[in-house]
């Protein structure tokens, strides 16, 4: 099933339809998938119209969506159809700012071996895990924009 998700999201339209069901600000917001393995993914989002602040940059919030997108998809991917189900939810998030956002960023997440421990592990023991994931924005210059982290509890149903 993780394979099925990551053929979703790997397909341009086909995410973007998802997201319009499922996540319309992320959609509006114009998020886009650039990767997404299981061990990795990248999420992308440009300054425009609905992303930006009063002050010429990307705004915190469409910045933070981006950031929790590249960690949810890879938990997402585990999760996807599976029997018994599994529900995750973000119960924390701390975020720090290093540049102003400016033009598009890419945040990556790199913790997909985490968050199949982390399943695997409700799955067997039938007990809430959590886990803490990064999310790090670069610029097209390669410079650290934020680095977010989120704690996701998973929870077998």
């Amino acid at each position: 099933m993780q394979n099925a998700f990551l053929k979703i999201a790997n397909q341009p339209l086909k995410f973007k339809l998802y997201l319009l069901w499922k996540l319309p600000a992320a959609f509006l917001s114009g998020l886009q998938v650039e990767q997404a393995t299981p061990e990795a993914s990248t999420v992308r989002i440009s300054l425009h119209w609905l992303s930006q602040n009063p002050f010429r940059s990307i705004y915190f919030a469409s910045l933070a969506m981006a950031a929790e997108m590249s960690t949810g998809i890879l938990a997402m991917a585990r999760i996807y159809k599976k029997k018994p189900a599994v529900s995750m939810l973000v119960v924390s998030m701390e975020s720090h700012f290093y540049k102003k956002a400016t033009g598009t960023i890419r945040f990556v997440c790199t913790d997909g071996p985490l968050f199949e421990k982390a399943i695997n592990s409700t799955m067997i023991t039938g007990e809430p895990v959590t886990l803490v994931a990064t999310a790090t924005g670069t610029n097209r210059q390669g410079e650290v924009v934020g680095r977010f982290t989120f704690t996701w509890s998973f929870r077998r149903k």
